[in-house]
């Protein structure tokens, strides 16, 4: 395998080691989920639109494309809303391993999008990756609206995910993430105004830990991690990710362990779980690594 894709398999990793460390931040932070994607997406935009001053980025796209990636920003809020929301009426355990079955929605979602046809394996893995969560969650169906909350955030995850991978055919990551983030902003901006709570005195009354955490979560585990993962998908098909992805359950909740141990109690269940999950994650990297060798030599 070139030098450049190992790089490109490690960092993924690296940022699916973030994504898991997301789960710890909205533990961490007392808000409710709806506030916190809002700050999240705020600060992450305002940082982002700082770096495409300094790196004098054209945005100039035209209004079709500004479209459907407002879609897509609409889509990733959403994402971030249900997770965040599963951890507070489940816990960080729940929520990211209700994740994992996002590799199943990909394996659906990406042959519409792309239009090719269903790889078989694709199915079997994702069955076996919904084995492996069903494994861990099966004594933990009293946080009944915490698993729903937790699969829908995976479903609006994953094609959010193959989403992206199209719209990397025309435009930059950071040209993505731009919009993608302005649109999530004005969006869930309207639900407050309209629905929620609105812009009140008592929104905008963080307290300095809350709002440390919160620019943590924005700058590294978003605005970074945002650029960087749509970036990796111009080497490394959706699916892969998306599925690679399903290791931020095994790093958070290990994570959460360490710093939360009279909350976060893992049964033998979990680690029965967590091995198919990184049985399924190896086993599509070594066939999708033979797909790639059987076309080149044929």
């Amino acid at each position: 395998m070139p030098n450049a894709k190992v790089k490109n398999f490690l960092h993924l990793h690296f940022l699916v080691f973030i994504a898991g460390f997301t789960a710890i931040l909205g533990e961490l932070i007392t808000i409710k989920a709806i506030s916190l994607v809002w700050y999240r997406m705020v600060i992450a935009f305002i940082l982002i639109f700082i770096y495409i001053k300094i790196a004098k980025v054209n945005l100039k796209i035209d209004l079709k494309s500004v479209l459907r990636l407002s879609i897509a920003g609409i889509i990733i809020a959403l994402h971030w809303i249900t997770f965040f929301g599963s951890i507070d009426e489940a816990n960080i355990s729940i929520a990211l391993a209700m994740f994992s079955t996002g590799a199943f929605f990909a394996s659906i979602i990406e042959p519409i999008i792309y239009k090719r046809a269903i790889i078989g394996y694709e199915i079997v893995f994702g069955i076996l990756v919904i084995t492996g969560v069903f494994i861990i969650t099966q004594s933990e169906l009293k946080y009944l609206t915490g698993i729903i909350l937790g699969i829908s955030s995976a479903f609006l995850s994953s094609l959010f995910a193959v989403l992206n991978g199209s719209f990397l055919k025309k435009h930059t990551a950071t040209v993505i993430s731009f919009y993608e983030f302005i649109s999530g902003v004005t969006f869930i901006s309207l639900y407050l105004l309209f629905f929620g709570e609105g812009f009140t005195v008592e929104f905008f009354n963080l307290s300095h830990l809350d709002f440390g955490y919160l620019f943590i979560l924005a700058s590294i585990c978003t605005a970074y991690a945002f650029i960087a993962s749509v970036y990796i998908m111009k080497t490394i098909s959706p699916y892969t990710v998306v599925l690679t992805y399903n290791l931020e359950p095994v790093y958070g909740i290990i994570l959460a362990l360490i710093l939360f141990p009279e909350k976060e109690k893992m049964t033998n269940s979990f680690y029965y779980g967590a091995i198919i999950i990184i049985g399924v994650v190896f086993l599509n990297a070594i066939l999708k690594n033979k797909r790639k060798l059987k076309r080149k030599y044929t």
